[in-house]
């Protein structure tokens, strides 16, 4: 179907080309809108052939891109940009309730291990020790990243939760996490702040 159908143009056959037309005004100075339209309609259909032509019709774009579910969102983003280089580095805004990568599980779950620390009983009794310390040892049999898991057993072989009081406890947990940071090549949190961080704001009032 000729392009200029779109646009409702009822010019004849043999008349000068829509794009010649755009940039010659009429008699009362404007510019045609039926000639605007037409042009339009013109270079719309030929952006969509040629991205038909480069994408070889856009039959295999979905099974070039790489599996989000089985990686974290950074390695994801990347080997998305390779397969798809019309992405730019704009990144779209993530669609709210959407199941959780890798690293977000990751921050999500140290955020609500740090906090379930700083909230602990300072002094608490033979029962709430027991009870937290079965937590974080079945808590690494269900974590869902495996090999997350795997690692948090291991560890825990020889460094077990120290459930004494909400001090060591919260210390205990910012070691733990700082052995993850050392082995993922982060920097180290420093465990003096761990109450300011994740309990009683900075000190600065950044967080009132």
């Amino acid at each position: 179907m000729n392009p200029t159908h779109l646009s409702g143009s009822t010019e004849p056959q043999g008349s000068k080309s829509s794009s010649s037309q755009t940039t010659e005004p009429s008699k009362h100075g404007k510019i045609d809108a039926n000639s605007m339209a037409s042009t339009t309609a013109d270079l719309l259909f030929q952006g969509s052939q040629q991205n038909n032509s480069n994408n070889g019709g856009g039959a295999d774009s979905a099974s070039q891109k790489a599996c989000r579910a089985c990686t974290d969102f950074r390695s994801w983003m990347k080997a998305h940009n390779k397969a798809d280089p019309t992405i730019t580095k704009v990144v779209p805004a993530k669609r709210p309730q959407c199941p959780l990568a890798r690293d977000e599980l990751g921050r999500s779950t140290w955020s609500f291990l740090h906090t379930m620390a700083a909230y602990y009983p300072n002094e608490p009794n033979t029962q709430q020790q027991r009870e937290m310390k079965t937590f974080i040892n079945l808590f690494s049999k269900f974590y869902p990243c495996d090999d997350c898991a795997e690692h948090l057993r291991e560890d825990l072989k020889t460094n077990q939760p120290d459930t004494t009081s909400r001090h060591n406890l919260s210390q205990w947990m910012c070691r733990a996490h700082n052995r993850v940071n050392i082995m993922l090549g982060k920097s180290e949190f420093d465990c003096s702040k761990v109450d300011e961080r994740w309990r009683d704001g900075w000190k600065d009032g950044s967080c009132d």
